[in-house]
């Protein structure tokens, strides 16, 4: 069993950054990795993914040059680097974990939920 907490979020200015963290327990270092977001009223959407070892990595269009995974497999953990921030990037942000070594970006491939933690960009 997994169990994913995030930490980082909170209230910026637009142009600002955040850097969020995903503490895994068990081995998470053996699983992709991934960051969604859920703004109000909008379906979760796939932000960024790591792999495993090699940390590779793949991102949706809406944050690519602007946001940043990577991870710390000696820690268990996941960061989310956000810089540019805009007020469209406000949103619940989540962890999550792909047991199977697929680098997908669909929500429902993912095993593994973290409770988010809320990122608020002010214009």
């Amino acid at each position: 069993q997994v169990q994913l907490v995030e930490s980082g979020g909170g209230l910026v200015q637009a142009g600002g950054s955040l850097r969020l963290s995903c503490a895994g327990s068990g081995r998470t270092y053996k699983y992709v990795m991934g960051w969604f977001r859920q703004a109000p009223g909008k379906e979760r959407e796939f932000v960024a993914g790591i792999m495993e070892s090699a940390g590779s990595t793949f991102y949706a269009d809406s944050v690519k040059g602007r946001f940043t995974i990577s991870r710390d497999n000696a820690k268990n953990t996941v960061y989310l680097q956000m810089n540019s921030l805009k007020p469209e990037d406000t949103a619940v942000y989540y962890c999550a974990v792909q047991s199977a070594g697929i680098a997908t970006m669909y929500e429902h491939e993912y095993d593994y939920w973290g409770q988010g933690t809320q990122v608020t960009v002010s214009s």
